[in-house]
């Protein structure tokens, strides 16, 4: 399988010695219009350097490529791409609009290729076991579900990020991980409410989502966190409570209510995340998927629906108004 990567920054990187590290994937081409990004990832992995997109196209062979440039250019860089016959990895959020997201798809189902959105989260293994424990219904039906991710601002190294047109902001860009997940393990949405601050130098997100289960989770993101990258999340239900911390040296730990006549009031499950990279199991798969027509773990359906909420919480924050999905997607 022939691999190329547009986007050399430093996710466009992880992506790089990603493929150059599978076996039986050949890293033909690298892509990026600063010139020196290009080249120091080809000298390292022995790709092609190219700085313009449309070259790249013309005079590399690759089967697949991976889209790993600012938020508000993986649209065109997708549809073009497809256009061209060639498979699709789109880092998240997949775009920045509903219409946008819908086009990549379409893009890509009316030439045959396949599409995959980087929600890597569901690739690391705490979380992974966290939906495990849910599925196993050792938490019973869920009631409350607090997530949070925080970090520095990523505007002081890429200006991008600041600006809302281009990144979508915090709620697209960092807390699209949370909305994904709580997705995928708990179910559909129903509602949102989301609340924002913005400054130059700090962004925070509050969102709450109602699920159709009645369950309801609270998010919270933060850029300008004075700390080290964190995150948390915890999943209470009427049998227990499951939580992860990454500033915990456990990585999980789920709590159960104690039976009726049992003397042991709590059962701890504490596990260690797995060896390799999240980003390489998430790669990997999609090239696997590629190759065997599988159904990925996140589909462009799935792409959507995160940025289907992430889209109404943005509009919530703007208006200070529930949005239900139900009565947003009628006025669509």
């Amino acid at each position: 399988m022939k691999v190329a990567v547009i986007g050399c920054g430093s996710m466009g990187n992880v992506h790089v010695s990603a493929f150059h590290r599978m076996p039986d994937v050949e890293l033909t081409a690298v892509c990026d219009i600063i010139e020196e990004r290009a080249w120091f990832a080809a000298k390292r992995t022995g790709a092609k350097a190219f700085t313009s997109f449309e070259d790249m196209l013309e005079q590399a062979e690759f089967d697949v490529i991976s889209i790993v440039v600012p938020s508000y250019l993986h649209k065109e860089f997708a549809v073009k791409a497809a256009r061209a016959g060639k498979h699709v990895i789109s880092e998240k959020p997949a775009s920045l609009t509903i219409a946008d997201t819908k086009e990549m798809i379409a893009a890509c189902e009316e030439n045959q290729v396949r599409f995959f959105v980087g929600h890597v989260v569901r690739f690391f293994p705490d979380y992974i076991q966290l939906k495990q424990v849910v599925e196993q219904g050792k938490l019973g039906p869920l009631g409350v579900i607090h997530a949070k991710r925080g970090g520095s601002h990523p505007g002081g190294a890429s200006k991008w990020f600041s600006d809302p047109e281009k990144s979508g902001g915090i709620i697209f860009d960092l807390m699209i991980h949370d909305i994904d997940y709580l997705r995928w393990t708990v179910g559909e949405v129903e509602s949102v409410y989301a609340m924002q601050y913005v400054t130059e130098e700090l962004e925070t997100a509050f969102v709450t989502l109602e699920f159709q289960n009645g369950a309801v989770a609270s998010l919270e993101a933060i850029w300008g966190y004075p700390g080290a990258f964190h995150t948390e999340i915890e999943l209470a239900g009427s049998k227990g409570v499951a939580r992860n911390r990454s500033k915990d040296t456990s990585s999980l730990s789920v709590v159960q209510a104690a039976k009726p006549g049992s003397n042991r009031p709590v059962v701890e499950i504490p596990e260690s995340p797995g060896l390799h990279s999240p980003y390489d199991l998430e790669l990997a798969h999609f090239i696997s998927c590629i190759r065997t027509g599988q159904q990925a773990i996140v589909t462009g359906q799935d792409a959507l629906a995160a940025i289907t909420i992430a889209s109404y919480a943005v509009q919530s924050a703007k208006s200070g108004k529930v949005v239900k999905l139900a009565d947003a997607e009628k006025g669509a």
